[in-house]
């Protein structure tokens, strides 16, 4: 019988943010044990986003295997021709089940899975009262309660979706919770996919306080390349993400982000430990494949940034672990992939037809140990702002606003990981920016960028180069 499969979605976990994977500072221990027992990738990459809401194209590229301008829109509904992760293992003949945050459209939920619990169609809520909908085999999801947008300064009642809220119990307990209890339960006599979506450690950034006293404020260390304000408009400073503090930001207020921010990761890997214990339990954590990623990184303090709504390291790399199966334990690859990479690797990995909607690139070959062909070249884009190409041990980013070219910066990522000397005005580097561009451009009419969301910052990027 094929292996069951777990997978295990966070929002807004960052690459840097797994204790195994050197970062001393986080305590992760059921993370960790995955590094052990698995093969993690390290630059797993997502090519930013077509909205602020950076995780809605990235969720809807995962769960279709389609890079970024191959999605509908900006992802918020899947059309039918694209067949989801879920839809794959239906046809293999799996059980499939789905818990969590779900920003794809309510048709596509149901396509992918065939029963649910705490299914939140959203993009982020208060984690102590998380709107919830039980699974509802018509698909039509309809109901709504009232809520008082705020009960202390207006009388005002507004209509939310939903079926009810567990009120006062935390977002990562109800969903590894419903997980456990589902494999608890599960009694087919065929194997299983378990989508389980985490609404942490997305703000607001609360949980249980045992988990905050884990990191206080004196012990939390400001990265190397914390400034008190981004040094140029990228476009995006705007965002809601980057008016979550002030301008300019202190290292007070940072250190108590970043402590909220690992603390939420700690509560959340806690709860990943109890579901790994129910596998286990239920003697099937050996015969289950386990997929840990998320969906997008973040600055917290960053070049001066609070959100991802850039493309820098901090914001397009993401943690992506698989043990299980036939994964090579302990090893870490440096391989550069993305997320909507993931499709076509487990259906490689599992001996599955391989979707015709998909154009991801498969690693499974990394899963054995083997180094193959990787992707030479990564194309990242953020709505018609951003445009940047990493290429070996370089990164490229041009930023274009208000119709001007007013930003170009390159990195030396293996010298300068924290992306904090711009070599874009070095002389030496002139041949290289010349290459890089061209890879840029190239690459834009591969992702067929130039003809949607790109269309104004190709615009502008050329009338200033």
């Amino acid at each position: 019988m094929k292996p069951n499969v777990l997978f295990v979605l966070t929002d807004d976990q960052r690459f840097d943010t797994i204790g195994a994977l050197n970062n001393s500072s986080i305590q992760t221990p059921n993370m960790d044990k995955l590094v052990a027992k698995g093969t993690s990738f390290t630059h797993a990459h997502i090519p930013s986003g077509t909205c602020g809401a950076v995780c809605c194209p990235s969720r809807a590229m995962l769960n279709t295997g389609r890079s970024l301008f191959n999605i509908h829109n900006v992802g918020g509904f899947i059309p039918d021709d694209h067949t989801t992760l879920g839809e794959v293992f239906k046809k293999e003949g799996y059980s499939t089940f789905g818990t969590g945050k779900w920003h794809n459209g309510k048709t596509s939920f149901n396509r992918s899975f065939d029963e649910g619990e705490h299914i939140f169609f959203g993009g982020m809520e208060d984690h102590w009262n998380v709107p919830c909908f039980h699974y509802d085999s018509t698909g039509e999801y309809s109901n709504t309660m009232s809520r008082c947008v705020d009960a202390f300064s207006t009388n005002e009642i507004k209509e939310i979706p939903g079926d009810y809220i567990n009120n006062g119990e935390h977002s990562s307990d109800m969903l590894a919770d419903a997980t456990v209890d589902w494999i608890t339960n599960y009694s087919e006599d065929k194997p299983f996919y378990a989508y389980l979506s985490f609404l942490a450690p997305h703000d607001p950034r609360t949980m249980p306080q045992r988990y905050k006293e884990m990191y206080p404020l004196d012990a939390v260390e400001l990265p190397p390349n914390f400034l008190t304000k981004h040094p140029f408009d990228n476009g995006a400073l705007g965002n809601r993400d980057e008016l979550l503090e002030s301008i300019p930001r202190t290292p007070d207020a940072i250190r108590t982000h970043l402590s909220e921010y690992y603390a939420m990761i700690t509560h959340l890997d806690d709860c990943l430990g109890r579901v790994l214990e129910s596998l286990e339990k239920k003697g099937l954590l050996e015969d289950t494949l386990i997929v840990f990623t998320g969906d997008n990184g973040l600055a917290l303090g960053q070049h001066g940034l609070m959100g991802k709504q850039n493309h820098y390291e901090h914001s397009v790399r993401v943690p992506l672990i698989m043990s299980g199966p036939g994964v090579d334990s302990g090893v870490v690859s440096d391989s550069p992939v993305y997320l909507f990479d993931i499709m076509a690797s487990l259906c490689e990995h599992l001996g599955f037809e391989i979707p015709a909607s998909n154009n991801g690139n498969s690693f499974a070959h990394e899963l054995k140990g083997i180094k193959g062909p990787t992707r030479e070249r990564l194309y990242f884009a953020y709505i018609d702002s951003m445009r940047s190409v990493k290429k070996g041990d370089f990164k490229l980013i041009e930023t274009c606003v208000d119709g001007n070219n007013n930003m170009t910066q390159l990195f030396d990522l293996k010298n300068d990981p924290w992306e904090m000397n711009n070599l874009a005005m070095n002389p030496d580097q002139v041949e290289r920016i010349k290459e890089l561009k061209k890879d840029l451009r190239e690459l834009s009419l591969e992702w067929n960028d130039t003809k949607t969301y790109g269309k104004r910052f190709w615009t502008a990027y050329d009338t200033n180069n």
